[in-house]
């Protein structure tokens, strides 16, 4: 598989040493955030609570020693939970807002969810994660909440389209309590890293600069059609 994800190769040409590496919320294989992390042989954990993404998972990196599959999913509890699919996007039952529901305007169907097991993310996370990626359509914030580890770089699934995270206050409070800054945002991620981690270049805080204007005008798009 061909190095393709815009975060690794960023992270390549700032030189920074990832050694451990976590995503929350996998879909399937190829189009795994950390993906690049994983062919460069660094122990990686993969935590996924939809039965048939854990077996696509299984089958493309069951034979690699350094991943480790966590076939749960991360909530403020230890239990069973709920869990909606509208096509690429499953999420907590319970949330009043997720991409599905609100750029895709699904509705719940309580005969169509399935129930899974969870974990808080404290039961998962040893402290030595380098870099997470969190995109679990709305629920980013249950492992921030519980995790030990305070990784060089976080990526988050915080806006998309219409979208913004329902957590959002409580993710921006958490970033600035434990010295992060954002470095740069896609069209669904905030990408965060430890202040001092290296320089952000002007270039790359103009980038920033126009991709949250880029979000706000779609969101107020959003506020004219009403």
């Amino acid at each position: 598989m061909k190095s393709k994800k815009e975060i690794h190769q960023r992270l390549k040409r700032k030189g920074v040493n990832i050694t451990n590496v976590c995503e929350v919320g996998v879909y399937m294989p190829e189009t795994s955030n950390v993906i690049d992390f994983i062919e460069e042989n660094i122990p990686t954990m993969l935590v996924e609570p939809d039965p048939k993404s854990i077996q696509k998972i299984k089958e493309i990196f069951g034979g690699y020693s350094h991943v480790k599959l966590f076939p749960f999913a991360m909530y403020d509890y230890n239990g069973k939970l709920s869990l909606s699919q509208a096509n690429a996007s499953t999420f907590v039952s319970e949330l009043t807002a997720s991409p599905a529901l609100v750029n895709d305007k699904y509705k719940v169907d309580e005969s169509k969810n399935f129930e899974v097991n969870c974990k808080k993310f404290n039961e998962l996370d040893h402290g030595n994660i380098d870099l997470i990626s969190i995109d679990i359509e709305g629920s980013e914030w249950y492992v921030l909440k519980y995790m030990k580890s305070r990784p060089k770089v976080i990526s988050i699934e915080t806006h998309g389209k219409f979208y913004q995270n329902p957590f959002i206050n409580e993710i921006s409070n958490w970033i600035e309590t434990n010295n992060y800054e954002i470095w740069y945002k896609d069209n669904s991620d905030t990408i965060y890293i430890q202040k001092g981690l290296f320089e952000i270049t002007l270039g790359e805080k103009l980038g920033l600069k126009i991709k949250e204007t880029k979000i706000s005008l779609r969101k107020a798009k959003k506020i004219f059609r009403r």
